[in-house]
């Protein structure tokens, strides 16, 4: 029997709708259920052949607990060692070498830090910051949003350097980044599973966040040339990145998507928010790729332990010992 786990935080619609899906489907040889851990040992067993993780980014013991049993061999939805290691300028600039149109982002020294940094700590630092040159770059409207971060929080919207100011004194400890306004003729917000299905979903970003109001059912809301190119983004951010479930929005003016969001790898799913439609495609595609990966077998991201795990241990090398020179040796070495 394979077992599937499900990590969730305060959502229900779309746990329960995964668990029963991979449930039915799966007629007592594949189990799905919610993740139940406590104290978490160093010898621990393999528990779950599949996680799917909803939450740990907000609950560092759970993506440590994720960690520890990505060793035993579970095959975690998303990767919690390269979600860790990611951040959104990062993408940023990765995607835009891919050939994904990208707004000009900047990112920003922090306004703030921890009382053990000093002035001493920072003396690589530019000051002041070439606030005109970084403006002049990015144009107005803007954005000012964190680096690492998700849900629209400490998005501000900005026109112009005293509104800059104004609000990246507000940022404190978050590390910001600057990035373009473009001023959308269409929005998008699309789910992407398993690098391969994408599903396109018309979408107004001025509506309040988790409002149910946001997504649009709009036919033929894309040109099918544009529509193709958005799919194939989609697929080449995620390919790029590794993860199995994300988002990704595009801001489309004169007809060129911009990437503005793509790191979203538990986006919400929840019936009231995302629609019905919206809803069952997510838990549809996430069943089959919990499915794929069980019967195609599953092959766990290359990590650098695995080899060392999986070879049969070796002799340590013997200790080379140094002979002795001649002082002739030596001083021909010498000139060497």
């Amino acid at each position: 029997m394979k077992k599937v786990g499900i990590l969730v935080g305060r959502e229900v619609t779309f746990p329960e709708s995964i668990i029963k899906a991979i449930n039915e489907r799966g007629q007592g040889e594949v189990v799905a259920e919610m993740v139940k851990v406590g104290g978490i040992r160093m010898d621990q067993d393999k528990a779950y052949d599949i996680i799917i993780d909803r939450i740990s980014h907000e609950v560092p013991y759970y993506r440590a607990m994720l960690k520890r049993m990505a060793l035993e061999g579970t095959y975690i939805i998303n990767n919690p060692f390269w979600w860790s290691a990611d951040d959104k300028f990062f993408n940023f600039c990765l995607a835009d070498k891919l050939g994904v149109a990208i707004p000009k982002t900047v990112l920003l020294p922090q306004e703030k830090y921890i009382d053990a940094i000093s002035s001493e700590s920072l003396r690589n630092l530019e000051f002041p910051i070439d606030w005109e040159g970084i403006c002049e770059y990015v144009g107005f409207p803007a954005f000012l949003k964190p680096h690492d971060g998700g849900g629209w929080r400490n998005v501000s919207k900005i026109w112009n350097l005293q509104e800059l100011w104004h609000e990246y004194n507000q940022s404190g400890r978050l590390c910001m980044t600057l990035q373009q306004g473009i001023e959308y003729d269409q929005f998008v917000r699309c789910y992407c599973v398993g690098k391969e299905k994408v599903l396109i979903m018309p979408y107004d970003p001025s509506k309040p966040y988790l409002s149910g109001m946001q997504y649009v059912n709009v036919d033929d809301y894309l040109s099918p040339e544009l529509h193709a190119r958005v799919e194939r983004d989609c697929i080449t951010i995620c390919e790029a990145l590794g993860y199995d479930l994300n988002t990704i929005e595009f801001a489309i003016k004169d007809g060129v998507p911009y990437a503005i969001d793509f790191m979203n790898p538990a986006p919400d799913a929840e019936l009231a928010s995302v629609g019905e439609y919206n809803h069952n495609w997510i838990v549809d595609a996430m069943t089959d790729l919990v499915f794929k990966r069980l019967e195609e077998g599953i092959a766990a991201p290359e990590y650098r332990w695995s080899a060392m795990l999986s070879a049969p241990a070796k002799a340590a090398p013997k200790a080379k010992t140094a002979k002795a020179k001649s002082p002739k040796a030596k001083k021909a070495g010498n000139n060497d």
